[in-house]
């Protein structure tokens, strides 16, 4: 007898703590309180993206989104933030279930911490290799993002992570991400084992998303080939990939890169603060796209699934239609 859609992913509903095992992915200036309260109150999971916020700021921002809902969510923090104990203890202090953290690998004391404090923690696992690194550190779950997702992105796609790890790591759930727009694709995953999956991409041009409108027209005209990734100008000065739809902010990276490069060269100033700067370039650009509604010079930053996104829906009807989706792939699986 084939599972059922709640069999399959019982494990991350469990985890989560919620209906449906599906994640929101944590996106700066988007993924805030009304996103977050609408993807729990919907039977999914939302995930505030902290991003770059001052402790105080994500505090308020926790105690807005609990005001908006009574279901859980957690909290993304970027491990490289200058003030990540703080931000640690914020999450804490305000009693936040679950704790995704992203951008490297975390320290010991950083999961421990969180543990400590009754929080399950969530990190990012590039390899099975590091998978299993984080779990003997004490991480209680995974996600393995593949290159088609939006942001800052790795070399290897979805379906090769997910081939070289859920095969191999049972002992704790693990999500999938990136390049996830449909039901049948979750289900995929789930009969893989997967314990549930993130989506990002899908939930931008929701009505309760707070992104400007010209932000979520982008995203409904824009197809699958339009989301690439940014390129590097120099070796001397690695970047890490980020996946936007195409616009004259991609040709201003390039154009910021050469001339932080070459001041760097000319000794005008150091190189750790040109890398600084060069990876500072998106986060301003993200902002002046997703707030100020400038789609030409900020940054739209989209996974490949965009191609997907065809109208503003509520949260709600988006998380039926996946559901849906996948829960009539599995019935129509089980007459043939």
């Amino acid at each position: 007898m084939a599972a059922s859609l709640k069999e399959l992913w019982q494990r991350g509903s469990e985890f989560l703590g919620c209906t449906h095992a599906i994640m929101g992915g944590a996106m700066s200036w988007v993924s805030e309180r009304n996103l977050v309260s609408a993807l729990s109150n919907a039977g999914a999971f939302g995930v505030i993206a902290a991003s770059s916020m001052p402790p105080e700021l994500l505090d308020k921002e926790i105690k807005a989104t609990r005001a908006l809902t009574q279901k859980p969510f957690g909290v993304n923090l970027i491990l490289m933030h200058p003030q990540l104990d703080q931000l640690v203890e914020v999450c804490l202090a305000n009693h936040v279930s679950h704790v995704v953290l992203a951008g490297g690998i975390p320290k010991s004391q950083t999961v421990a911490r969180l543990k400590e404090g009754g929080a399950k923690v969530i990190a990012f696992a590039p390899t099975a290799t590091i998978g299993r690194k984080l779990i003997k550190m004490g991480v209680d779950a995974l996600v393995i993002e593949g290159m088609e997702a939006g942001g800052h992105i790795g070399p290897v796609s979805t379906s090769v992570l997910a081939q070289e790890i859920l095969p191999v790591i049972r002992d704790v759930p693990v999500f999938v991400a990136g390049g996830i727009g449909r039901g049948e694709a979750i289900v995929a995953y789930l009969e893989m084992g997967a314990s549930g999956v993130q989506l990002g991409t899908r939930f931008v041009c929701a009505n309760e998303s707070i992104a400007h409108p010209n932000f979520k027209q982008a995203f409904i005209k824009a197809s699958a080939r339009d989301a690439v990734p940014s390129v590097q100008y120099h070796p001397d000065f690695p970047v890490i990939p980020v996946r936007a739809i195409a616009n004259k902010a991609s040709e201003d990276f390039m154009r910021f890169q050469k001339e932080t490069v070459e001041k760097v060269f000319a000794g005008d100033m150091a190189k750790e603060a040109g890398q600084l700067a060069i990876e500072h370039f998106w986060a301003g650009a993200l902002r002046k796209a997703v707030i100020d509604g400038d789609i030409e010079r900020g940054s739209l930053m989209a996974g490949q699934s965009v191609g997907m996104v065809q109208r503003t829906q509520t949260i709600q009807e988006i998380i039926d239609e996946l559901v849906g989706q996948a829960a009539l792939y599995l019935s129509d699986k089980h007459a043939a």
